[in-house]
Formats: C-alpha cells, structure tokens, sequence
C-alpha cells in the first residue's frame, strides 16, 4: 500500500485549497469546485479538501472538539517557513511543545499541522 491521497473536511473547499496550493505549490485539480477541491503534488500525493457544512474547527490543543487530523510538513527553514504561513493565513497556537525541533501552527479551518526541521 502507498498512501495518495489525505482529505481534510471545511466550511468553505476552495479557500482551504488555496491555502494549501500556496503553502506546498501543488497543483488545483481541474474539476475543483465549492464542494470539493484538490491539489496534486508532483510526488503523486493530493490533498483534498470537502465542505461539511456544520464544520467546527478544532480546539487543540484540548480535545473540545479532537484535531480530527494531523498533517507534518518538512521544512529547510523552521523560522522562515513560519513566517510565510502565517502570512498566508496560517494561525500560531500558543502552546508549542517543540521547541526549536517543530511548530505548530493551524490552517484556515483551524486543522492543526506541524513544520519540522530538517
């Protein structure tokens, strides 16, 4: 088995999309529409992104309401890549057990995700 695809449910498809495609440089998949949107990494992987209408944002680091998926992303510069996520929407929680191995930032939609040194 190879993983080829991870789907994120949202409230709103293709701003989550644009989030990601801006964040990872994957391609939008042509057929992206407000109930499903898709971008494909030149590795094979997409990420998906459908509309649930009563989304509700994860609440970690409680459990509230569970961080429903975890994605980890490698990077060369942990400060700089910070930086450009939080530009592009990305928000910071203010508890970060990684210390200068990892942070945690979350999407948009409030999905925690990890940034970890190489």
């Amino acid at each position: 088995m190879r993983p080829t695809a991870v789907t994120l449910d949202c409230p709103d498809p293709l701003a989550l999309a644009a989030f990601y495609q801006r964040a990872t440089g994957y391609a939008l998949h042509p057929r992206s529409d407000a109930d499903f949107a898709g971008l494909t990494g030149e590795d094979g992987l997409s990420l998906g992104f459908q509309r649930a209408e009563d989304h509700r944002a994860p609440s970690w680091p409680g459990q509230d309401v569970p961080q429903q998926i975890h994605l980890d992303f490698e990077v060369a510069d942990l400060e700089e890549a910070e930086a450009r996520l939080l530009e592009l929407g990305a928000g910071r929680p203010q508890e970060q057990p990684g210390g200068d191995k990892w942070r945690v930032l979350t999407d948009p939609a409030g999905h925690p995700f990890c940034l970890i040194a190489r």
